[in-house]
């Protein structure tokens, strides 16, 4: 049993993270802005406030040993047009924060959600899809999102903790499909989906068994 401090817990991935935590026995601490909005599980502490706020994350960090992040730059819908609802660069403001309240409280661990394409993974990536995707990027609402999860990537590596960066594929709301596949960019070819319960399945495996510390897996379902 650990302790956590979770941050993204009324994210559509955040909820998966929580009642998984909660089956595995560990008490978890979840920081968001409105606990009225959170269909919790036992065991989960919800504590008002918002990881933009260090004062906020130095409260609810306090005691725990581990953190786990599922923030996303949001926009007003999952379509790429739609109107960005997070502040700019919100989700690398978050992880700074985090990263100097961990820094103060001897906190060693944390495990974070990313995307495929995102920091170094974008050269690796097959150039007639990077030119689709950069593409699309340019004429949408995306180059916030894509910014924003670069500079997540760029303060890790610079950090002294122990991290994992978890890059999803494309993701969806299907049920548990089996464990999913984690893999070093460029060794494996992934799948094109991975459903949120199960990328929530393997945080919390990297923080238990201790795998992937300093490594950017990308993460994907193996069948589905």
């Amino acid at each position: 049993m650990a302790n956590l401090l979770f941050l993204g817990g009324t994210g559509r991935t955040g909820i998966h993270v929580l009642n998984e935590a909660a089956h595995r026995g560990h008490r978890v601490r979840a920081l968001v802005r409105d606990p009225g909005t959170v269909r919790a599980p036992a065991g989960v502490e919800l504590i008002q406030g918002t990881p933009a706020s260090i004062d906020d994350l130095r409260k609810a960090a306090q005691g725990t040993e581990a953190v786990i992040s599922t923030l996303n730059n949001s926009r007003a819908s999952d379509n790429p047009w739609a109107e960005p609802v997070s502040p700019p660069m919100f989700m690398t403001d978050a992880t700074r924060n985090a990263l100097t309240v961990m820094g103060e409280q001897n906190i060693r661990r944390i495990a974070v959600t990313s995307t495929q394409g995102a920091g170094d993974d974008w050269a690796r990536i097959n150039p007639v899809i990077k030119a689709l995707t950069k593409a699309l990027i340019k004429v949408s609402n995306l180059t916030a999102s894509y910014d924003d999860h670069d500079g997540v990537y760029h303060l890790l590596r610079a950090s002294d903790v122990d991290w994992t960066l978890a890059r999803a594929v494309a993701l969806t709301d299907k049920p548990m499909s089996g464990p999913p596949r984690a893999a070093e960019a460029g060794s494996e070819k992934p799948g094109a989906q991975i459903n949120r319960a199960d990328l929530a399945r393997l945080l919390l495996d990297t923080l238990e068994k201790d795998t992937w510390i300093s490594k950017t897996p990308l993460v994907w379902n193996a069948r589905g």
